[in-house]
């Protein structure tokens, strides 16, 4: 996902493939150049081509990892037809990811995420660090009290790349928890049992996109809101998708969930492991995921604290009163 709005010091690098074999090149680049614009949007660079004659644009880590994607994915072009599964593994096979981290760490500029009502930033280091990880890798946690962002960062994202067309849907999930009442028994069709729950991704989506718009693209599948049961069985191409309220899903559930993502997509979890509403003898899956994928590469973690809070100033008091009498509890004298 590239990092929009970023005023970087850029340089240019021009290759030349060789040999000049039209129908390589035409395999390399895509219909529509659609392969050259997969490796611009992961890697924040801007490539033109005219031939065999290639430009890359951007910073100096991201033109010389394009520079090396594109000569390896020319040599395989020579013998089998390239395809968008491809490029994705070969970046990845490439660690761009750790290049991107280091890259975008040495960046002084606050991130700025553009959308139709306007221009929306990280406050702090925390959000600025969330913001540079979701950039850069292709499953991100954010784990922290309410009112840090962790959600509303997180669909902000979604929504420009699906505006800049560097995803075709938009995947937002939450676990259907029920709060002392039975989905059975309330009121209404499936849809309007889980609603409710669900209603916390909606009004971030009608922020950011406008009632009539969200509509329309839920209408046409292009923006799916869900419960996390619903992502059974599915594997979910060229998507961002975003697991809210994490602490709420079994390990189970979220290793379901994390094994969905397909290629050219990328996921977000949020939650907060002090608010698990799950039956006691149910452990919490967040809590789980934590110890086993805290080294695994690709993955990130960003952990917010009562400082992060950018609700109502007596959010973050009530947050830190609660913190410290979990401690006191804990530790009692």
């Amino acid at each position: 996902m590239a990092l929009p709005e970023l005023s970087i010091p850029s340089e240019s690098q021009e290759l030349t493939l060789e040999p000049a074999d039209n129908s390589r090149l035409a395999n390399l680049c895509g219909q529509f150049d659609e392969h050259l614009r997969q490796i611009e949007n992961r890697l924040g660079v801007e490539i033109s081509s005219r031939g065999n004659r290639f430009q890359i644009v951007g910073s100096s880590k991201p033109v010389r990892a394009a520079r090396e994607v594109i000569k390896s994915l020319f040599d395989t072009a020579a013998t089998e037809a390239i395809t968008p599964e491809q490029v994705h593994l070969s970046m990845q096979d490439s660690s761009i990811d750790a290049m991107l981290c280091e890259t975008q760490g040495d960046r002084g500029e606050a991130i700025k995420i553009e959308t139709r009502r306007g221009t929306i930033k990280g406050r702090g280091p925390n959000q600025e660090h969330y913001l540079r990880n979701i950039a850069s890798q292709d499953v991100n946690f954010g784990i922290g009290p309410a009112g840090t962002g962790k959600t509303y960062l997180a669909v902000a994202c979604a929504v420009a790349a699906l505006e800049q067309d560097r995803v075709k849907r938009l995947i937002l999930a939450r676990p259907a928890v029920e709060a002392g009442e039975k989905l059975g028994f309330l009121p209404g069709d499936l849809a309007q049992k889980i609603d409710p729950y669900l209603r916390p991704l909606y009004d971030a989506l009608y922020e950011m996109l406008g009632f009539e718009r969200v509509v329309k693209l839920i209408e046409r599948n292009v923006i799916e809101v869900a419960p996390l049961a619903f992502m059974r069985g599915r594997t979910l191409n060229d998507s961002f998708i975003i697991l809210d309220e994490a602490q709420n899903t079994t390990p189970e559930q979220i290793k379901m969930f994390l094994t969905r993502v397909g290629f050219g997509s990328k996921a977000v979890i949020t939650g907060d492991i002090t608010q698990v509403d799950l039956p006691r003898e149910k452990p919490s899956g967040l809590r789980h995921v934590l110890k086993i994928l805290k080294d695994v590469e690709g993955v990130s973690f960003t952990f917010f604290d009562t400082r992060d809070v950018v609700r109502h100033p007596l959010v973050q008091r009530i947050v830190s009163a609660y913190e410290a009498h979990e401690r006191t509890a804990r530790n009692p004298k």
